[in-house]
This record gives C-alpha cells, structure tokens and sequence, in this order.
C-alpha cells in the first residue's frame, strides 16, 4: 500500500505522531481548461439518432511525484478530480450487465460454489493432466479511449454501476500521491462522470466487490493499513462501516463466485497476509485457504469456481512469476504454473470464459516502467499466452467487467498516473493467443502502407515489422522515378499492385514481391488531360475485366483505361468541375470497384456520393453532410463508409438517401484525426484507416471509439523504422490473396 495518513480526531498524522494537513478526497469538478467537443453518432432502425456531443477534457501530463511511504507525512495538498466534463457521444444503448466483478486490481467471475472445508495449500506446481487438449483461446483486442479523465488516478477500486454501462469508482491516489475519498459514477458509453458519493475517509489499495447487491470495499489504507468494511447502497451516496476484516488489509485483490466474495493477498501493515477469505455480507468472514506464497498487489479473477491468482509482490520485495490457484470448495491452494516473467500490480478479468491477465510491473522497484503485454490464461497447461497489447501500459489500476468488456481505469506508467481509460475484449478475429500477431487487427494477413511523404511503399506483418518494401536494391523504381504514392492497392490475387502517384501525373502496376513495373499510363510529372496524360490521378484499381479505373481529380472525371493505354469509357469532362452525373463530376477522388463492374465515386466539389454501373450510366447518387469526402467503401447492400478529409477528421457511415448511420467526430486528445484520406472496416470489424497529417495508420474499434492498434508516432514524420511520414493509402492482403476490403477489384 503506498503511506498517506489516515484521519483522526485530531486531524491528521504520519507515523511518528506528528500533525499533517488534510487532504481532500476526490471533489474538485470545475473545469479549467478550454473546451473541446466533437460527435460520436449512430443511426438505429433507419432513423436519424442525434446521440449528442462529444467533448474532452485536457490531458494533464504532470511531473511524476513519488507516493510517500509508510510513516512518512503527506505534506501537499491537492484535490484529485477526475471528471469528464465533455463526454463522448454513445453509439448505441448498452445491454444491462450480467456479469458481477470485482475490482482493484483484478476482477472475473464464474459459476457458484459451495462452502469451504479446512484451508491446505502446497507451494509445489501442479502437474499438468497427461495428454489434455489444448485450448484455443481468443486473443484480446485492446483499444484506449477517445475521452480521458479530467485528472490521473491510480490505485482507485472500481466496480460495475447500477446501471447499464456505468462503473463506480472509489478511493484512489492522485498524480502526486494524495489519497481520495470520492465516490464517482462514470458512463462508459460516453464518458460522462459524475460524484455520487464518499467514502468514510480518504483511502487507496483497497478492493472491492458488489456484495447483496451493494458496493463493498474491504480495508486498503493510507499511511497505515485499515480493517474496516464499508458498504454503499446500489444508489451510492455516503459510505457506511458495516463490519471488520479479521486483521488490517490492504493491497489485496477482490473476486466473486455465485453470491460470495473472497478477499485475496495483501499487506497487514508488518506481514502478508496468505488467509483468503470469503464472505457473503461483508460482515462475517471464513478462511477457505491459505495461499501457497503469500503476495500483496495481485491480479485475481474466478473462472470455473476456482479462483486464479497471478503474481504479486512477495515478502522479500521482489516481484512474483506464480500462478496460483484456490478450490474455494475443499480449501486446496497450489502453485499451477508461472507466468512469462515476474509480474506485480498487474489485472485480470475474466471474459467470455477466458481470463486475460495484463500490465503490471516486472520489479516492484520504484519507478520501473509497467509492461504493456495482455495474456490469456490456459487452465489445462497452467500457462499464459501472449494475447494482445495494451496502448497504454500500467500498473496498479482499477478494472471492472461490463458484459464482454473490461474496463481499465487510470494506473501508473512510466511517466506517473494517466487519466487514459481502456478496454479490452476478445476477439477471435484479432487471431489466438499464442500465436504470431496475437492481438493485431488485420491477423491473418499484411498491411500495405503507402507512406507518400517518404517516397516508399512498406508491407507490414501482423506482428507490426517490415517484412517488404519498395522501391529496394532488388526492386528499383521505375524510370520516371517514383515520388508522391497516394494509395496502392493489390491487384491479380495479391501478385500485383496498382499504385497512383497523385502528385506526379502516373500510375503503375508492379508485380508483388519482385516489383517489377508490369504497366504505367501518365507522363511522369507532367499534367494534363490529352490522351495518355493525367492530372492529379487518385485510387487507381485493377477491374474484373483487366481495365484500370482512376479518378483524375484535376481533370474532374473518371476514366476506365484499357491495357493499350486507351480509355474505354469516362464519366466526366475536363475542365468542367460541377455535379451533373454522369456528364460532369466535381473533382473525384474515389472511384472504389462495386460488385457488378461498376464504381462508387466520391466529388469533392458538393459533397456527392455517386455509383456508377460498368457501362458508366448512373445508377444513384446523394449528397452528405461532410466538408470533404474522400475515398467511398461499400459495406453492405445499402451501407457505405467514407472518410472525411478534415481537421478534425471524420468517419462517417451513410446509406444512399445520405443518411448518417454512424458517425466518429472526435474533435481533441489521441483520439482526434487530422485529415484521414482513406477509411476502410477489416474483416476484424475494426476501421483501418490512414490518419494522413497525423503520420499514422490507426484502426478504431467502432464500438466504443477506443483505438485499438497505431503503426506509426502521432505528429511525428520520419522514415525510420516504427515512423511514417504523410501516409496516404493502404491495402490488407489476406493469407489467401484475397483483398476483403475490395473484393470487386480485379
């Protein structure tokens, strides 16, 4: 437990005696700096949902400040408040949880299970069962949030609300080590927070667990750890002492199975306390086991009835690598397996029934950076595999579970306490844990980039490393040179790709992976609209047919090029940039094939959304409410996805009345786009897309809004490696050759 001091009659004291100043629980809510908003929206049952306004409160990058410890006096005070004032907007309504969980460091939940017998344990490993199937277990997809709190936290508890898709959060410490005494509700759908209680004094380290119905938040401490059990009702309000722990505990872990909550590890203030106890009231508790090796600061989940636990710190200072494992039932505790490395201050959840454990520390020494790794854990082989990646590596944060999802609140990192919130869930689609690429969102496949600030194309594997790139020593670039690729595409089952250099007049098709030019139309720099010229040339695609469709922007029309160079038909004519489909278009710049041979063309000029059949007649077309609209995809028989090229940027879904179906409108913080020129939904059910200004590929869960996987350091352009400059287009190739994201390309 990190030392802050606890009240008394006479204010407050350290160790030694001596009177310190109060400090304040979690309370300030005024907002201090400017305001930002933007929208999250979605449509439902083809009707028009105006879901509100999304707005961010500043991130606040403060100094990192080591928390006292035990004995030693807080001297500053400083008030902790960790309220959205702008929230995103929701997407849909949240489904009620069912799930009930637990809590400061750890949280799962499993079936019911019935009373302890005598508590035994064994510090050997468990041996494995002889010839046990192995398991397939989803890896985690892992996203942080658009909106952050208004300030950093750690330590906190944070449980399940009353209420579909709200957390309550308790307690904590703040960015420079000041206990918390808060009660807040915070709205996972949007991020709205909001004070809806205290806690009898100010505390942290503590768990928690919802009990009959009821938050219940077992010991944790300030400069001393604390024996009392305290209750609030489902509606929250002022906290309420309803009974004692045995002995002081604090850095504990919290978990239920059925109705009974069981209280894990921890610290009494001069010994670890093995004791695992459970309780159904928070009042009376019963030692159903001892723990083999006894840890503070573990990560605890149920599953099956039997309760996990991961790591910890042990009492000689270091952090631990066993998993342990407790039969609540017949009170057996043993050591079942290890983990990769030592581990403390980590969480786990368990989700979908699998339990992920992610984060913690490697050292329990001060100051040393969490670890990002999400693993999932094999109850057959004892073993935790590698299953994604946190965005946001921590310690010591709080986690609750809202029906598939986890919840990760604030934790410590490298550089102090974060206000960034997470969320992980399986997803089978972002591969299975153990696997190469376990965790990314185009599993299964490679990502080509094109990075048209440094002149290059780069092809990406899931394990996020430059496996091909071009122009190389073996594949050198054209004649002409090759300068500006706006976007590529794989073309022929993946033994080809078709690429347009917007700034330099030309498109080509190289073969993939020799690179060698297969076939070029333009003339290299030099613009115009006469045959075998192009001006300003974007989404260049191979068709079914063998024919190259390319929306000549400058030109203001679409052309379908034949192989010998000639154009087989246009929509469009040059020099006339209005919306009269099929005659004159307003500056294409998508031109994306539809199945049936035809194309779904995006005009800057008026915002219009057109689609064209393969004999070049118009078949519909609509105007959106987007500034600048780049690069159409269709998602379904009436559903298309656009990007919009903007500052900040746009991910819209719209249907061919224009209707907005969705719509990712984040306006400030990590979430904010700055002038996404392609946006395309892998077949994880993630958005890929290329944040162009940001110097970043970023795919968004479209969910929760949380960006799940970046490629690329926002804000920074360069051609190193992890580092891009302007990237303008890209392409998933999936293991089969095939191109989901277009399948109607040739």
């Amino acid at each position: 437990m990190l030392a802050l001091a606890l009240p008394s009659a006479a204010g407050f004291r350290n160790g030694s005696g001596s009177r310190i100043a109060q400090p304040p629980g979690l309370g300030a809510l005024a907002h201090t700096g400017p305001a930002v908003t933007g929208r999250l929206d979605r449509l439902e049952g083809g009707e028009s949902v105006p879901w509100g306004t999304v707005s961010l409160a500043p991130r606040c990058h403060p100094r990192r400040q080591r928390a006292p410890l035990h004995g030693q006096a807080v001297e500053k005070k400083e008030t902790i408040p960790i309220e959205l004032h702008h929230p995103l907007t929701p997407l849909w309504r949240w489904r009620k949880a069912t799930l009930v969980v637990s809590l400061a460091l750890a949280s799962g939940l499993a079936g019911c299970a019935g009373p302890g017998t005598a508590p035994r344990s064994s510090p050997s490993v468990a041996a494995v069962r002889p010839g046990a199937a192995a398991l397939n277990l989803p890896a985690a997809e892992s996203g942080v949030l658009p909106w952050t709190l208004a300030n950093p936290i750690s330590r906190e508890v944070v449980l399940p609300g009353a209420s579909a898709g709200e957390l309550t959060i308790a307690g904590g410490v703040s960015v420079s080590g000041v206990s918390a005494a808060g009660v807040y509700t915070l709205d996972t759908s949007n991020g709205a927070l909001s004070r809806s209680g205290a806690l009898l004094a100010p505390l942290h380290d503590a768990s928690a667990a919802i009990v009959n119905g009821n938050p219940t938040v077992f010991g944790g401490g300030v400069s001393s750890s604390t024996t009392t059990v305290q209750s609030l009702s489902p509606s929250l309000g002022q906290a309420s002492a309803i009974g004692n722990l045995p002995q002081a505990r604090s850095d504990s872990a919290a978990t239920t199975i059925g109705r009974t909550a069981y209280v894990v590890g921890g610290y009494t203030g001069s010994t670890f306390d093995a004791a695992v106890l459970a309780t159904t009231n928070g009042i009376s508790f019963r030692k159903v086991a001892n723990l083999p090796v006894p840890v503070r600061y573990p990560a605890v989940a149920a599953l099956k009835g039997n309760i996990y636990v991961f790591g910890g710190q042990t009492a000689n200072g270091l952090a631990a690598s066993q998993i342990q494992m407790v039969d609540p039932t017949t009170g057996v505790a043993r050591v079942v397996g290890n983990m990769p490395e030592p581990d403390t201050g980590a969480v786990a959840a368990a989700l979908g029934g699998t339990i992920y454990v992610a984060g913690g520390n490697t050292s329990a020494a001060s100051g040393t950076a969490p670890i990002s790794s999400i693993w999932a854990f094999n109850p057959v082989s004892g073993a935790l595999l590698t299953a994604g990646t946190l965005r946001t590596p921590v310690a010591h944060a709080g986690l609750a579970v809202l029906g598939p999802r986890a919840w990760i609140i604030g934790g410590e990192t490298a550089q102090g306490s974060t206000a960034n919130v997470q969320m992980i869930v399986p997803n089978p689609k972002f591969g299975s844990a153990g696997q190469p690429g376990a965790g990314s969102p185009y599993y299964g496949g490679n990502l080509l980039i094109a990075d048209s600030g440094s002149n290059r194309l780069l092809l990406l594997n899931p394990q996020g490393q430059v496996i091909w790139h071009y122009p190389s020593a073996t594949a050198p670039a054209p004649p002409g040179g090759f300068l500006y690729p706006d976007d590529a595409f794989f073309a022929n089952h993946g033994t080809a790709i078709v690429i347009n250099m917007e700034s330099y007049q030309e498109v080509l098709m190289i073969s993939y992976p020799a690179g060698k030019v297969l076939w070029t139309y333009g003339h290299p720099g030099v613009a115009g609209s006469a045959p075998g010229y192009l001006h300003t040339p974007d989404d260049a695609y191979l068709l079914k047919t063998g024919q190259i469709s390319v929306a000549d922007i400058g030109n203001c029309r679409v052309i379908i090029l034949n192989r010998n160079g000639t154009i087989a038909r246009q929509m469009g004519t040059p020099g006339v940039c209005t919306h009269q489909p099929p005659r004159y278009l307003g500056s294409p710049n998508g031109d994306t094939p539809v199945p049936g041979g035809g194309v779904l063309v995006s005009e800057i000029n008026g915002s219009w959304i057109d689609e064209f059949t393969s004999s070049g007649t118009l078949k519909w077309t609509t105007h959106l409410a987007l500034s600048y609209p780049s690069d159409p995809q269709r998602l379904g028989p009436n559903r298309y996805l656009i990007a919009g090229y903007t500052r900040p940027g746009q991910i819209v879904e719209f249907n061919r009345q224009g209707q907005i179906l969705y719509r990712y409108d984040v306006t400030s913080g990590p979430g904010e786009l700055n002038h996404p020129s392609l946006v395309e939904m892998l077949p994880s059910g993630v958005f890929m897309l290329n944040d162009d200004h940001n110097d970043r590929m970023l795919a968004i869960d479209p969910a929760t809004g949380a960006a799940v996987w970046q490629y690329g350091v926002t804000g920074v352009a360069g051609n190193t490696p992890g580092l891009l400059h302007d990237p303008d287009g890209f392409d998933f190739l999936a293991a089969n050759g095939q191109t989901p994201t277009h399948s109607a390309s040739g």
